[in-house]
């Protein structure tokens, strides 16, 4: 009798070990009872009936990320190139993701291949390769409306890699290089011009810099020689003022004028001074000879006639020639010698 009650204990034990479930966290069960959806088990602990009850599915919550081998893709213009796509997607309904599709992630597989040649056959070669985005987001659109009775959520589709043919590949590495070397010269040109326009404005203000440097400097020697005209002329003022003040007479201007006429008569060149007055001239060098200690003291009498020399026997005295007489006045003084 005790062995029996120990032989129950056990299989009641594995009956009820047989019901406990233990749901980890981001998974559910999906639960069947005698062969029907009966309901879905979230994480934690939870016990169900032996025989009766079974899991027929355990699905992750998770987001996942499904990247599918690339495919053979023929676009407008008929270039065949090979693009790989990688979906993210994340199961909404656990019974709709059990019960809705034999095998939903091949068939996410295929639908997304499927989607992909519609929207690229509309497509030319250079709008597919620029079109990224535009055809990734009506990509997610048709995929996440077609999978709903699935129970999957699309979140993202992206077009992983587009592979053209080598000859397309090719040809646009020709473009891309022609595309480079265009820019090149554009910007080597853009860079000259710069250049030109730098050096020009420099050389313009270098001109003018010029300008008004000489402009300065000449407004500065026209400022220091007005200043110096200026100084002598102030010179001249004051030492005619210091005469003025020193009360010279008469016979100290004639010495002056005498000493000037003189300096005019210096140098090796022949130089011929007439005097505006004659006699005037005369009775001053009679004054410079009596004041010098030469000759007879007796002064010259300028009151006195003056003789009148023959006409006809003096050539000087011709009236066709009055320059004669005064070379005959300078040859008769010795003091007018060579002046």
């Amino acid at each position: 009798m005790g062995a029996l009650a120990v032989i129950i204990i056990v299989i009641l034990a594995v009956i009820v070990g047989l019901g406990i479930r233990i749901v980890p966290q981001g998974y559910v069960f999906v639960i069947e009872r005698l062969g029907r959806y009966n309901q879905t088990l979230g994480p934690g602990f939870h016990v169900i009936i032996p025989v009766f009850d079974r899991v027929s599915k355990k699905v992750s919550l998770k987001e996942q990320v499904a990247d599918f081998p690339p495919q053979d893709v023929i676009t407008k213009d008929n270039v065949i190139m090979k693009i790989d796509t990688v979906v993210y997607f994340k199961v909404q309904d656990p019974k709709l993701y059990a019960y809705g599709a034999e095998r939903p992630i091949l068939a996410l597989e295929n639908l997304t291949a499927t989607t992909l040649r519609n929207l690229v056959g509309e497509l030319e070669l250079d709008q597919t390769l620029t079109s990224r985005d535009s055809i990734n987001a009506r990509m997610q659109g048709i995929l996440d409306e077609a999978t709903d009775p699935w129970g999957i959520k699309v979140g993202r589709v992206e077009l992983k890699n587009i592979i053209p043919p080598e000859e397309i590949q090719r040809s646009m590495e020709k473009q891309m290089k022609a595309e480079r070397d265009r820019r090149e010269t554009l910007l080597e040109a853009e860079g000259h011009k710069q250049a030109s326009i730098t050096r020009a404005e420099g050389d313009k203000q270098a001109l003018v810099l010029k300008a008004e440097a000489e402009r300065d400097a000449a407004i500065a020697r026209a400022t220091g020689q007005a200043e110096s005209i200026r100084l002598v002329y102030e010179a001249e003022a004051r030492g005619i003022e210091m005469l003025k003040g020193a009360n010279i007479d008469e016979r100290v201007l004639q010495i002056k004028k005498l000493e000037a006429l003189e300096k005019l008569g210096d140098g090796r060149a022949t130089k011929i001074v007439v005097p505006t007055d004659l006699a005037q001239a005369a009775s001053d060098l009679t004054f410079k000879t009596e004041m010098l200690g030469f000759g007879n003291n007796t002064p010259v009498d300028t009151t006195a006639p003056k003789k009148v020399a023959d006409r006809a026997n003096d050539p000087c005295c011709d009236d066709g020639d009055k320059s004669a007489t005064t070379k005959h006045f300078a040859k008769n003084h010795s003091d007018f010698e060579g002046v």
